[in-house]
């Protein structure tokens, strides 16, 4: 890989923690939650499991796996299992809510989804852009 293609990844992997953050940060202050309660572990947790993401994002990106649904299956479950496993193995730093393996689900595949569609879009407007130069 050249170091454009670092520096866009490593660019996207910043905007998208910086986004979560500050949604987190809202949604927080909105219920009147005024400090983390896990501090800065779920800090550190939150940037291990974009990574996760992000990586996903990378081997659908990378793949050329034929249809496009299995491609984006070929890169969720594998990533989902290791969001899965990462939860888990916070378990032993600290005792694990009730619903964290369904928060991690939901919020992982959202974000897997949200990351896919613009995947999506971005390939259709490629797609076009080419057939007009043409």
């Amino acid at each position: 890989m050249n170091k454009r293609k670092w520096i866009n990844i490593i660019s996207g992997y910043s905007v998208i923690y910086t986004i979560l953050t500050l949604l987190n940060s809202v949604l927080y202050l909105i219920n009147g939650i005024y400090e983390d309660p896990s501090g800065n572990w779920h800090e550190l947790d939150r940037a291990v499991i974009t990574l996760i993401g992000v990586a996903a994002y990378e081997l659908c990106v990378k793949s050329s796996v034929k249809p496009l649904i299995w491609r984006y299956a070929i890169a969720y479950v594998p990533s989902q299992l290791l969001a899965f496993v990462y939860v888990w193995l916070s378990g032993f730093r600290e005792e694990l809510a009730k619903t964290a393996y369904r928060d991690i689900w939901i919020n992982f595949t959202v974000f897997f989804i949200l990351l896919c569609f613009v995947s999506m879009v971005i390939g259709i407007y490629k797609k076009s852009r080419n057939k007009e130069i043409k």
